[in-house]
């Protein structure tokens, strides 16, 4: 989109979120990537991260930190930033690499993996707040880099539409836990259907209500 057909304050604010990624070009670098995920704290489901490649500013208006955009706004983002971006990949770790690897680990896995999918050269990375150990070329570590970076924000918003839908899909196979709704994060219904049914395989079952919920199941039998 044109920039010129924003309005004076989302022009104002889409430059601000642009300072990292000039910064960058600045230096000669062409290629801005930014990478995210969604998916540390849920109990259930993979952990999704995104990498979006750019060589020019998003000027897409609600581009922003993927929690502060609401749910129809995110396809849409989505959307555009795939056919906006020089390149872009997803990638995720399974609940399995979560249990073996601990959450940290698990998401590097996932963030090493969506940089394996992007098909383009990245000469700069922007993280949010992470280091990956297998890129080679200069990165940023930002702290709260989906709020403070175009490309960050961008991939937050690719990986919450990506893992959201794999949520669905997970609910369809099993509706027992409301996984639609919740995407499978801690909530109340999530909880008080995890109590009442026991874990499933795609709960994690190293996070602490998992773990009581299948002690309770070891100790009473299997719920009704």
């Amino acid at each position: 989109m044109d920039a010129s057909t924003l309005s004076d304050r989302e022009r104002s604010r889409l430059h601000e979120l642009h300072r990292h990624e000039r910064a960058a070009m600045s230096l000669g670098h062409r290629l801005i990537a930014g990478i995210d995920e969604v998916g540390r704290g849920p109990l259930a489901g993979p952990v999704v991260a995104a990498c979006i490649v750019v060589s020019s500013p998003l000027y897409l208006p609600g581009l922003n930190d993927s929690k502060k955009v609401p749910e129809a706004r995110r396809s849409v983002l989505a959307t555009a930033i795939a056919e906006q971006a020089s390149g872009w990949g997803v990638g995720l770790a399974s609940v399995a690499e979560i249990e073996r690897l601990n959450i940290l680990g698990a998401t590097l896995l996932a963030m090493e993996r969506a940089l394996a999918a992007v098909e383009c050269p990245i000469d700069y990375l922007i993280t949010d707040a992470v280091r990956l150990p297998h890129f080679t070329g200069p990165q940023e570590p930002l702290i709260h880099g989906d709020a403070r970076s175009a490309v960050v924000a961008a991939a937050s918003i690719v990986a919450k539409v990506h893992r959201d839908a794999l949520m669905r899909a997970l609910d369809r196979e099993d509706p027992r836990y409301g996984y639609a709704a919740h995407k499978g994060y801690g909530t109340p219904a999530h909880l008080t259907a995890l109590g009442r049914y026991g874990p499933s395989p795609h709960h994690r079952r190293a996070f602490a209500p998992v773990r009581a919920a299948q002690l309770a199941l070891d100790l009473h039998g299997t719920p009704s």
